[in-house]
């Protein structure tokens, strides 16, 4: 398994460690519900070195990244960053990333830990004339600091106005000397920032943002709440509601689609889903009390399999079972009744608005 930079320090912390996606990574230091709460009412810390990050430069990268992604980018200002699937020629979605426009000839692209390099070859293999793209995920160091306490934590080691930074934007800064690129997204539903920097300095922004943050009850956090977190905002989780056989209409992920831009990838299949409907659909739903539903289990209407359950957890904040997954789309409808199979017996489930969560002061 790879390791982090910070994988001794995840160790010394007493985080219990497991292999996600070939990297060697901490799932909790506490408790999951624990590590939640914090994000939702403090902040916590992030290692996300597993990520992928790619540089597009050229006089014709912003022609090639228009042809691979869905979003049009061209309509971005710079210093602004797109949340958008890409897709292959049949619609079905390559991998979903963030793409930061620095100017119309280079891009920053951060892409899932488990598809480097398939999104790699999938970008060399969609080149457009004179663009280049270079791997730069070994070398990149990647921390988040995510929950409402966390502009006042950062803002004390670096220069520039946070307050500035509007979300899905970035800025070029300096931590503690070190060069670094501070965006504003986040996966958690909650407040947040990135910091992107060279990778030898992993420790010690690490130990800084710790420092920073001691007496405002920052924690480190684990993959455990990071999944309990972001399926609360409804956020996607390439590998289990978005994949291979599945594209971003099917996954309700129309806003990203874009096609007044002109052709990409799969636009021609895409607008025809779009426009004569789909065969699934990705909805929400809870369930009572029992056991959470989890990712792979079946999902049922009037004793007929109908659907799969793509992700689901006991939701820390809402303190119900909640899921997302793929039905007929006459089964859409807020209300639907549903049953999921749990080892064996059926437990009722109905549709409901996502997100299941959204930050207090946010518009839904």
């Amino acid at each position: 398994m790879k390791k982090t930079p910070l994988c001794s320090i995840h160790e010394k912390a007493g985080a219990r460690m497991i292999e996600f996606g070939g990297w060697y990574m901490p799932v909790q230091y506490t408790s999951i519900i624990e590590e939640h709460q914090t994000v939702r009412t403090k902040a916590g810390l992030f290692d996300l070195f597993h990520m992928g990050e790619f540089w597009l430069t050229g006089p014709d990268a912003l022609k090639t990244v228009q042809k691979v992604v869905t979003q049009d980018i061209e309509a971005l200002s710079d210093r602004q960053i797109a949340y958008t699937p890409m897709c292959r020629p049949d619609g079905t979605i390559v991998d979903d990333l963030l793409v930061y426009r620095w100017n119309r000839e280079k891009f920053f692209l951060v892409v899932n830990a488990s598809n480097i390099e398939k999104d790699f070859a999938w970008f060399q293999s969609n080149l457009v004339g004179n663009s280049k793209l270079e791997n730069k995920s070994n070398e990149t160091g990647l921390i988040a600091i995510q929950g409402p306490l966390a502009q006042e934590i950062l803002q004390k080691i670096v220069r520039q106005n946070l307050k500035a930074i509007k979300y899905y934007w970035f800025t070029s800064g300096i931590v503690d000397g070190v060069d670094a690129i501070i965006s504003r997204t986040g996966y958690t539903g909650e407040d947040g920032f990135e910091l992107y920097f060279d990778a030898a300095h992993c420790e010690r922004i690490w130990n800084l943002l710790m420092n920073a943050g001691s007496g405002l009850g920052l924690a480190p956090i684990g993959l455990g709440a990071r999944d309990t977190l972001r399926l609360e905002a409804r956020l996607m989780l390439y590998g289990n509601d978005i994949h291979d056989s599945t594209t971003p209409i099917e996954a309700n992920l129309d806003w990203t689609v874009k096609f007044a831009k002109g052709p990409f990838n799969s636009s021609d299949v895409l607008k025809s889903q779009k426009e004569q409907g789909v065969k699934k659909t990705l909805v929400g739903f809870e369930m009572g009390k029992g056991p959470a539903p989890r990712h792979g289990y079946a999902i049922f209407k009037d004793g007929k399999k109908v659907g799969e359950v793509t992700s689901g957890t006991m939701a820390p904040t809402l303190q119900k079972n909640v899921g997302l997954g793929y039905v007929p789309p006459e089964l859409k409808s807020i209300g639907s009744k549903l049953d999921v199979e749990i080892r064996g017996k059926m437990y009722p489930a109905t549709v409901i608005p996502t997100p299941f969560y959204t930050k207090p002061g946010a518009k839904k």
